[in-house]
């Protein structure tokens, strides 16, 4: 799938949809830059409590950083599941089903209408081109 901003077409490689409640969905997106790169982008969709359509909020991931992301949002949730909330059942809102693994598409998770902040994390220059593309995967459409 591929997004029009500015005239400069973003392809979508892969991407995978991750429902949080009913009003908020998390999209994580594989694309690829001008010198064939890849980097994610973590969008955040919430309908909008009047209706009127979605909110989105988005993180530009760059390669260089994924480690360190991963690392820092672990080490966070890490501390919150064993120092501030040992006690809690967190496993208690595993409320998956087999079919959130290959969800259909519903107009309700389009992006019209919305209202967008994003928030970059600039690359660094890096060279390095790896492969991150799971061709078992389904790529949702939204």
């Amino acid at each position: 799938m591929a997004y029009e901003n500015n005239d400069i077409k973003m392809e979508s490689i892969f991407s995978k949809r991750v429902k949080a409640g009913k009003r908020r969905t998390y999209f994580f997106d594989v694309r690829t830059t001008r010198s064939s790169d890849y980097y994610i982008v973590i969008t955040e969709s919430r309908k909008r409590a009047d209706d009127s359509g979605y909110d989105r909020h988005k993180v530009f991931l760059y390669k260089e950083d994924f480690n360190k992301f991963v690392k820092g949002l672990t080490e966070t949730v890490d501390h919150i599941k064993t120092e501030l909330m040992p006690d809690f059942d967190f496993d208690a809102y595993n409320h998956d089903n087999n079919n959130q693994d290959n969800p259909t598409y519903n107009e309700t998770d389009s992006y019209s209408s919305v209202a967008e902040e994003s928030v970059t994390v600039a690359p660094n220059n890096s060279t390095t081109n790896n492969n991150i593309v799971d061709s078992n995967e389904e790529v949702d459409k939204w």
